[in-house]
């Protein structure tokens, strides 16, 4: 399912301050192949997750940002799935890391081309890009979607990646402290 087609070195070790190291995701592309039916979108969102965890994005710096690509990728492959499998035998999905940033992209050869809908309590479905559309931009990401020479689509979201937060010295401030009141 999954093809490598460029980077793919893991996790990258930066330092941020003197003694502190910090693991950076490796950089990389992916794709991953799935045939156009509801079992395809489980196996994509596991794949995708392998992937991430594999590249050095499974500490707790990462977990918000995994949960949302997760999430992201699951509309996007179910979107792809439901809608488009009449004129698309096959969902390609495609995660970029790199230059600070995770690219989700869900691609098909289904020509029209959806919009995020306003919610309507009355309706079952048909949230799932208003859902990608909020969690991306409230991540500080930026989705769309665009054509593909075939006559397809591709819908892609991309995300910056968290900065490390260097925590206080081990040693905390310096404190004077009245050793004259501690004595009875």
């Amino acid at each position: 399912m999954e093809r490598q087609t460029s980077g793919g070195a893991g996790p990258a070790v930066r330092r941020t301050a003197p003694g502190r190291v910090v693991e950076q995701p490796g950089e990389g592309v992916w794709r991953f192949a799935a045939v156009s039916n509801d079992a395809s979108v489980p196996r994509t969102r596991h794949a995708v997750r392998d992937r991430l965890l594999a590249q050095g994005m499974g500490g707790e710096l990462y977990q918000e940002l995994v949960d949302d690509l997760l999430l992201i990728v699951s509309e996007l492959v179910s979107n792809a799935v439901t809608h488009a499998a009449v004129l698309s035998p096959e969902v390609s999905t495609e995660l970029t890391i790199g230059d600070g940033r995770v690219r989700i992209a869900v691609e098909d050869g289904h020509p029209y081309r959806p919009k995020a809908q306003e919610s309507d309590l009355g309706r079952l479905g048909g949230r799932g890009l208003l859902l990608v559309k909020s969690v991306t931009l409230q991540a500080g990401g930026v989705c769309d979607v665009e054509r593909t020479a075939d006559g397809g689509k591709v819908i892609w979201a991309s995300l910056p990646l968290p900065e490390a937060v260097d925590p206080e010295p081990e040693d905390g401030p310096d404190v004077a402290v009245d050793l004259d009141l501690w004595r009875h």
